[in-house]
């Protein structure tokens, strides 16, 4: 018998949660989503996995079987595709560079310069994510290297180093009463509805909305997004207002939408991001070398 691998990364997510909602946000799923696909690895199976209750999800003896076995299945396994995709890219002579956006601002040509003097004959493979997947390919093993915003689900199990930081602005639509204010407290926003990234993606949802800013007030979700061009459509529209990068008055330009410096947030945080397994893999670490040396110097990362 054959079982799909993202089946049992879905048993093990929900085990260790022990609650379905907490491990949909982790795994980027809708919930009836990753109902069904515990449901199928049981009908796969034959076995009864979980016991389900108010309570939670609690293991069975079958499943606490299972559990002892697949994290380090797992582990190997993704340490196999890691070793495969990246035989390929060396063979290749290509890094496989994820990133959300505007990658790391204007830093991001002299990086892409650097690594190519560092590694004569290399190439920089610039792969643009989705709001959908936040470690653009990384925690998949689809990219070999990342330029991220923190925070995103799961940081945790991938090494990160900060690049620079940024103002959080908002994005108002051009007629939007406060758009013509220099400066907006984020207490003047909490109650508008906000354009947000889809609900799978966790603390990266919730870190654009200000969700531990808001001092009680509840989050008002005006429209759903996933690609920079929709959600400028939304906010030009008048859907919603969203927190962003201040570069994104800068990149993310178009009529109809209005940039504004927001007071009573924290800054934003682009870092560069990668495997543990790849601590040692120097093309990798002359990648990270190039981000770090070429980063924007503070003033003009802040202002």
């Amino acid at each position: 018998m054959d079982v799909d691998t993202r089946l049992l990364r879905y048993f093990i997510a929900v085990a260790e949660e022990g609650n379905l909602t907490h491990a949909a946000e982790r795994l980027l799923v809708s919930q009836p989503a990753l109902t069904k696909q515990i449901r199928q690895l049981e009908n796969q199976l034959g076995v009864r996995l979980f016991t389900r209750s108010r309570a939670g999800m609690t293991l069975t003896e079958p499943g606490r079987a299972l559990a002892e076995r697949v994290p380090a299945l797992l582990v190997d396994w993704d340490q196999v595709l890691r070793e495969t995709k990246g035989a390929a890219s060396r063979e290749a002579r290509v890094l496989r560079v994820g990133f959300l956006a505007s990658a790391a601002n204007e830093a991001t040509q002299d990086i892409i310069a650097a690594f190519g003097r560092r590694r004569p004959g290399w190439r920089a493979d610039m792969r643009q994510a989705a709001w959908s997947n936040p470690t653009a390919g990384l925690a998949d093993g689809d990219v070999d290297v990342a330029l991220l915003r923190l925070p995103f689900p799961d940081q945790e199990t991938l090494r990160t180093a900060v690049l620079f930081t940024e103002p959080r602005w908002v994005a108002l639509p051009a007629a939007h009463p406060l758009a013509a204010r220099d400066l907006i407290p984020f207490r003047d926003l909490r109650d508008e509805p906000f354009v947000a990234a889809p609900p799978e993606t966790g603390r990266w949802r919730d870190y654009w909305l200000a969700a531990g800013e808001r001092e009680g007030h509840l989050v008002r979700i005006g429209a759903v997004t996933d690609q920079p061009d929709d959600w400028l459509s939304a906010i030009a529209n008048g859907y919603g207002i969203a927190l962003a990068p201040e570069s994104a008055a800068r990149f993310y330009a178009r009529p109809g939408v209005t940039y504004r410096p927001v007071s009573g947030v924290s800054p934003s945080r682009v870092c560069v991001a990668w495997a543990p397994a790849d601590d040692a893999n120097p093309v990798v670490q002359d990648f990270v070398r190039c981000c770090l040396d070429n980063k924007p110097p503070r003033s003009a990362a802040t202002t």
